[in-house]
């Protein structure tokens, strides 16, 4: 008997990690906590989730986001139709792929708005904290919306770089391991090298047992505002950007299908520059949005150097 459990155990894992592996981000388990006003869970963040070496910010954010969400619908379950729609987000270190814990605080609770915090931790080091602020997300049409797709189809054309063993970025970003991920070609000057706008476009997809969740695909549209390479790029700066700050808007669920992601800059910088990334679903509505501001590379080289 015991094999047999351990044999189903091991396959369902193996199931999550191929067919919904966003959903293991977002999987947490309690941890013992000696304040009861404090919700401590333990998550894994898998090295798929990671650019380069380091875990990519967004789904930090996301796997943040679960948690508050978590202790907020156990604490104050009247209110657990809110999810959460703001999340101002401060990097105080980079952790390593691997278990990570998360402590959340609940700092009001409201009719409309709720303000929850929560931190990552690993190893006993703070590393991330987020402040979100939770109300009821939009369900209906918008009365006014600009077309932020313009003509970025719905799905990746005939210019669109996927990423893998052909594109330099499939080998940098190893989100494209638990997701689907094209670039814009057209927007994309870096990859032929040469320069534009800073700015880029993008298609991703989660797995399908990912999209099926709605708690699960709302996360991954967070995440997805965080996606683009950094718009400098396109200016021939490349490198490790970190991000200073992070602000994320989640509007309303994503409809099943491909996500677009917009993002532009206000201005780059000698030191630092500014992107907005807007994410697009299926239907042309928006789902999602961030601004970060991120220190700039600070030297001119070629794309491959930094594969």
């Amino acid at each position: 008997m015991t094999v047999e459990l351990t044999d189903d155990l091991d396959a369902s894992a193996a199931n999550l990690a191929d067919d919904a592996p966003f959903t293991r981000v977002c999987t947490l388990t309690d941890l013992p906590s000696d304040d009861p006003a404090v919700g401590r869970f333990q998550g894994v963040i898998d090295p798929i989730w990671t650019i380069g070496p380091k875990v990519h910010g967004g789904t930090m954010v996301a796997g943040s986001a679960a948690a508050a969400t978590t202790w907020l619908r156990r604490t104050a379950p009247d209110h657990s139709a809110m999810f959460p729609i703001a999340a101002s987000t401060d990097f105080l270190g980079a952790p390593d792929p691997g278990e990570v814990e998360y402590e959340v605080r609940i700092r009001k609770i409201g009719r409309q708005i709720c303000l929850v915090d929560s931190t990552l931790i690993q190893n006993g080091r703070t590393l991330v904290h987020t402040a979100f602020t939770f109300s009821h997300l939009d369900d209906s049409e918008p009365a006014w919306t600009a077309d932020h797709a313009d003509d970025m189809t719905a799905e990746p054309g005939p210019l669109a770089l996927h990423y893998d063993d052909s594109n330099p970025m499939g080998e940098m970003v190893h989100v494209a391991q638990g997701s689907s991920v094209a670039l814009d070609g057209k927007w994309a000057r870096f990859i032929c090298g040469k320069q534009g706008d800073p700015a880029l476009r993008l298609w991703i997809r989660p797995r399908a047992g990912d999209e099926q969740n709605p708690d699960v695909a709302a996360y991954f549209a967070m995440m997805a505002a965080d996606m683009s390479p950094p718009v400098p790029f396109n200016l021939g700066r490349f490198g490790w950007s970190p991000t200073v700050q992070l602000t994320t808007y989640l509007r309303r669920r994503p409809a099943p299908g491909w996500l677009r992601v917009i993002a532009t800059s206000r201005e780059v910088g000698g030191r630092m520059f500014d992107e907005d990334q807007i994410v697009v679903d299926s239907t042309g509505a928006v789902v999602a949005q961030s601004r970060q501001l991120a220190l700039i590379p600070s030297r001119l080289s070629e794309p491959s150097a930094h594969q």
